[in-house]
């Protein structure tokens, strides 16, 4: 009976892991397919379950109508200068709150927590107005610069940190290492599984970001992949295979991305799961 018990409990786990499977799996499979078919095979009846033939003229179009090697290394660009920038604040602003002791840290931090539960379209008009006196509009700082202190970013740093021993940090002091040598040689090393977390999380964020960019980006030369894409669609027609052939295109470098870290993604998460 036990063992009778067990079997059934695994087959009805694998068949809802299957179920699941399927149900994160199929846009996947549907996105490539229609990448392959143009506007009217797409919405055809019955629709196209195979890949068709039309990739090579999708990819064409989306060159000529949205430049969108130009817009491929735009997002580049601006998402591993992000993913550089943000790291840095993010990591020393959470070594900071883990391991420096002054007035108020726990004020500031529940207030920068605030941040996690701000809807980002109340700053927006704020943001707007500030790149504006900056004249920033129109530029990849303004893209860039507004979230580098991404609140969530700061959390998972914190808590990751908030697990390394203050004895490390204190025998490094005792044998003449200067902050940023400690920071560098001690704290930094047993910290690349959150880094990886981090690094990932920053990258998508970026990669995938579309109202911030779309308000104060203004020359379809600087637009991101979200945000050509969105211009691809017109009042009167609209060439969904394009934009599915450069919605398939935009997933690479995020799988590549995902790919080469995950090796410490999940570590880097439980880490961040750390209490005090």
């Amino acid at each position: 009976m036990t063992a009778a018990r067990h079997r059934g409990r695994s087959i009805l786990l694998t068949s809802g892991l299957a179920i699941v499977l399927a149900a994160v799996l199929i846009p996947f499979y549907w996105l490539v397919v229609g990448a392959t078919h143009s506007s009217g095979e797409i919405f055809g009846s019955p629709p196209p379950l195979l890949p068709g033939g039309h990739l090579a003229a999708n990819l064409h179009s989306l060159q000529d109508t949205a430049r969108f090697g130009r817009v491929v290394l735009n997002s580049l660009l601006i998402a591993v200068i992000y993913t550089l920038c943000a790291g840095a604040v993010c990591t020393l602003a959470g070594y900071g709150f883990a391991k420096y002791r002054f007035r108020g840290r726990e004020a500031l931090f529940a207030l920068l927590m605030l941040g996690l539960v701000v809807p980002a379209q109340v700053t927006l008009v704020p943001l707007f107005q500030m790149m504006a006196e900056l004249r920033w509009l129109g530029t990849y700082q303004a893209v860039i610069m507004p979230n580098l202190a991404l609140p969530f970013g700061i959390f998972l740093m914190r808590q990751s940190m908030a697990a390394l021993p203050d004895e490390l940090l204190d025998s490094g002091r005792m044998d003449g290492c200067g902050e940023l040598r400690l920071f560098r040689k001690v704290v930094l090393p047993p910290m690349k599984p959150a880094l990886a977390a981090l690094a990932i999380f920053l990258f998508l964020y970026q990669w995938n970001d579309f109202i911030w960019p779309l308000i104060v980006l203004r020359d379809s030369a600087t637009f991101t992949i979200p945000v050509a894409l969105a211009s691809l669609q017109g009042l009167d027609e609209t060439d969904y295979g394009a934009i599915l052939a450069g919605t398939a295109a935009a997933a690479i470098p995020m799988a590549l991305v995902f790919l080469a870290l995950q090796r410490h993604f999940v570590s880097g998460l439980l880490a961040g799961a750390v209490k005090e």
